[in-house]
């Protein structure tokens, strides 16, 4: 009995810790935190004006709707990120990709 006891806790700690894990692996998504701000609204101690996320899908809309990245939300507003989308870590376009060929002259041609 003492053993079926220890069995079911050890499944459960198993269980528990690969909830915990999911979880943090969705927390950590490469889709930054982003709000839909009206751009006209920055106000010193508070930050952007949180407005509904139609203002952004849509150029129609009399709010000046932009996209906030990150930032720490309060009562409507939202302070302490950037309009501008944070580069992804991990893609590479173009000849942005870091990688620099030719060695110390930089120009790739070989010398002779």
């Amino acid at each position: 009995m003492a053993d079926a006891r220890r069995q079911l806790r050890s499944g459960t700690v198993v269980l528990g810790g690969m909830g915990l894990l999911a979880a943090a692996l969705t927390a950590c998504s490469s889709e930054p935190d982003k709000r839909c701000v009206d751009r006209d609204s920055y106000t010193l101690g508070k930050g952007y004006k949180i407005v509904a996320d139609k203002n952004c899908a849509s150029h129609a809309s009399a709010t000046h709707g932009g996209w906030y990245y990150g930032g720490t939300k309060k009562s409507g507003f939202v302070d302490g990120g950037s309009l501008t989308r944070p580069r992804s870590s991990g893609s590479h376009s173009g000849s942005r990709s870091g990688v620099h060929r030719g060695g110390f002259g930089g120009h790739g041609k070989s010398g002779g």
